[in-house]
């Protein structure tokens, strides 16, 4: 089995803009341990701020009563007992030091020689193990270590490994390896040092930092580091979702991880960090799961013509089917089928045609907006619209605030109202949430508005508005698409309406 430290509360939050709250990284630490079963995590670092060691001391009050505080450790510093005291008073008890695997780091940082070197880190090691704390030591520039004094680093891990140290970190801190070099590497290590257990922390500057975790374990390692969505230090870390996936399919290694809830972990780090997931991003983005091209469709409903290992429901995820030009009736069919809907194949040719066509606008087609298509193309009501906007009024004027009248129906009754705001949607919104309070009517929860446009940005182009909403512990989105963002918004509001009322 392959163990896998995960340091997104430490390394990761080394990510430009990222600083975690206490509550924030109890909440992160809790989901790599409980929900994904991650072997251990790094937490923090030692004197970074008050701050940081509240936060420690938050999540060590809860790893106690939970029995996973051996799994949390905290990055340390070769400054004599400094980080030891920090950690011990935290309530951490294992440390990461953080020493010198290059000579140029020694000479170059330290201005020390390795024997002087070596003798501080033992010092440091000794105090630690005097204060009950387990160490695990960090080879800072191992890579480049290997690469320009390789006898260094012979030197430097003979000179403590008489010591209780319970793993070697090899760190490519700066990126600079690729999968030939980590594996020759990676082998020298482990046949130079067979008693001892060395672990692989790799940075993705060059876009190899998974590449190279698979190097790393085909020549023996069985310790990886990983951060959820690839936080980090500059280009970032490998991603625990994408390493876990390799390390399955491509070497047939088990791990400890539930691979059912790293979804549910990104997505959490996401709205923490503020940093978005790629869409792209294997296993964990959003548009990975989602076939483009109808003959890949046609092929999913002919023995997964078109198929992998990386089957979405492993990832809590279900595969989706893009609406575009490039889809196809194929496409289309699994989209209606998922919502219920059925038409004979001359229908079927009019849909098709019209979301080709929207296509090549760039206009984007989901598929909460296909029965909508499907009801313009054919003419006749495919879903119950039981609300309709009948007419709206919007003011703008400078100094004022602007204000919406609408006059809506609701199975077959007009309601009007009107209201101020502090925009046009708003006021929109806050007249239509007064009808639905005098209805006694609950009405949804907004949590986030993005508006986007096909690239060239013209002042006609059409204004893609997503809206998501949460509605009685439901979260959904509902989409409006026009030449004015305003009416946009209202587009995909009316969406909603019909969505929570059928």
């Amino acid at each position: 089995m392959i163990e896998i430290l995960d340091t997104t509360l430490r390394d990761g939050e080394q990510t430009s803009g990222v600083s975690f709250a206490a509550h924030e990284k109890l909440s992160i630490a809790q989901a790599l341990l409980v929900e994904l079963g991650v072997n251990r995590i790094e937490i923090a670092s030692a004197r970074v701020s008050d701050g940081e060691f509240e936060a420690v001391k938050r999540i060590v009050a809860w790893a106690k009563r939970t029995g996973h505080l051996d799994q949390l450790e905290v990055l340390g510093f070769v400054d004599g007992k400094k980080s030891i005291d920090w950690i011990e008073a935290s309530g951490c008890r294992v440390v990461n030091l953080l020493c010198k695997g290059s000579y140029k780091h020694v000479m170059g940082q330290l201005h020390k020689t390795p024997e002087e070197h070596i003798a501080d880190v033992r010092e440091v090691i000794n105090y630690a193990t005097q204060k009950n704390i387990s160490v695990n030591v960090y080879l800072e520039d191992w890579s480049n270590g290997m690469n320009h004094s390789r006898d260094y680093v012979y030197q430097f891990i003979d000179g403590i490994r008489d010591l209780p140290i319970k793993h070697y970190m090899l760190p490519d801190t700066l990126g600079v390896l690729n999968p030939g070099s980590t594996f020759v590497f990676c082998k020298k290590i482990i046949n130079r040092f067979p008693d001892l257990n060395f672990e692989f922390h790799a940075h993705n500057d060059y876009d190899l930092a998974v590449a190279n975790v698979y190097a790393a374990v085909r020549a023996g390692l069985r310790g990886i580091h990983t951060t959820l969505n690839g936080l980090g230090e500059r280009a970032g870390n490998a991603p625990l979702s994408s390493v876990i996936a390799m390390l399955k399919d491509q070497l047939g290694e088990t791990t400890s991880i539930n691979e059912s809830n790293i979804t549910f972990a990104c997505h959490l780090v996401e709205t923490y960090s503020g940093i978005r997931i790629p869409q792209n991003m294997p296993v964990v983005g959003e548009f990975v799961f989602t076939q483009c091209a109808g003959v890949h469709a046609d092929g999913d409903s002919k023995n997964n013509l078109y198929s992998n290992d990386l089957i979405p429901e492993r990832f809590g995820r279900v595969r989706e089917y893009a609406l575009g030009k490039t889809s196809g009736k194929a496409n289309i069919k699994k989209n209606l089928e998922a919502l219920g809907i059925e038409i004979d194949d001359t229908d079927m040719r009019k849909v098709t045609d019209r979301i080709t066509e929207l296509g090549d606008k760039k206009e984007m087609v989901t598929p909460d907006d296909l029965p909508y298509i499907v009801s313009d193309v054919l003419h006749h009501d495919v879903a119950d619209q039981r609300i309709r906007i009948l007419n709206y009024s919007l003011a703008l004027a400078q100094g004022l605030k602007p204000m919406a009248t609408l006059k809506i129906e609701i199975d077959g009754e007009a309601y009007e109202a009107s209201a101020s705001g502090d925009g046009q949607y708003d006021a929109f919104v806050r007249a239509l949430k007064s009808i639905y309070s005098d209805l006694g009517r609950p009405f949804p929860i907004l949590t986030n508005y993005s508006v986007s446009i096909p690239p060239g940005g013209r002042t006609d182009a059409f204004v893609q508005t997503i809206i998501s909403w949460n509605y009685n512990g439901t979260d959904f989105k509902t989409h409006g698409l026009d030449c004015d963002q305003t009416e946009a918004a209202i587009k995909a509001t009316v969406k909603m309406l019909n969505k929570i009322n059928n």
